[in-house]
């Protein structure tokens, strides 16, 4: 399956500044043509571009799946319409405002940040059509960035406890991993952005840790 290895705007946590699933890929507005052709066609996308409240951060802001996309800011009228391409558009108003930091989903469950209050639970559910649960990854309430989840696989932060492995795969309904990427680093969340049909890293990460992500998001031919 397509693997590529790339940096955004020099940087490699592609995870902050990207959001993808199945059907799309939202990032930045000043992504270069080059980086968006390379997502379409690693990922087999539509790549939608937009900032969200006026940030680059796209990535951290920005949570996803086949029924909606919710974030936590108010948008700009432009950036609503472009995320209602993807889907219905829900805004979440909570201290956590940075959703694609703190909710790790695919499109059967999600898992988020534990401070999250029981309205914004509801509304993070119903925005994004699954159901919802308090959780942690490796102690950490940023569970989005502490993994990468798809339709296929998740993986997680090195030091994720097995209760936490466990929560997130019964909850998510997927097979768990543990690795790091970008050469080390264990917030993989923040690394890269994947789907079904292939990954996009951090330039540094290692060829043995593509190897352990791509064996745990099931991305192997």
């Amino acid at each position: 399956m397509p693997v590529g290895r790339t940096l955004y705007g020099g940087s490699p946590y592609l995870g902050v500044y990207l959001r993808v699933d199945d059907r799309f890929a939202i990032v930045p507005a000043a992504v270069p043509a080059a980086l968006a052709r390379e997502i379409a066609r690693l990922l087999s996308v539509t790549v939608v571009r937009t900032n969200v409240g006026e940030s680059e951060v796209v990535g951290a802001l920005v949570a996803l799946t086949a029924s909606g996309v919710v974030v936590g800011d108010d948008l700009a009228d432009e950036e609503r319409v472009s995320l209602e391409a993807v889907g219905p558009v829900t805004v979440v108003r909570t201290r956590q405002n940075a959703l694609g930091n703190n909710i790790l989903a695919n499109d059967h469950g999600a898992i988020v940040h534990p401070e999250f209050s029981d309205t914004a639970l509801q509304a993070i559910a119903r925005g994004l059509g699954v159901p919802v649960r308090r959780g942690t990854v490796a102690g950490l309430g940023t569970v989005g960035m502490a993994g990468v989840a798809t339709n296929r696989g998740v993986v997680l932060h090195p030091r994720a406890t097995e209760a936490e492995a466990e929560l997130v795969a019964s909850q998510l309904g997927v097979p768990v991993h543990r690795s790091t990427a970008n050469f080390g680093v264990p917030i993989v969340g923040a690394c890269l952005v994947a789907n079904a049909r292939g990954m996009l890293v951090g330039r540094p990460t290692t060829p043995v840790e593509i190897v352990h992500l791509q064996e745990g998001l099931a991305l192997f031919d």
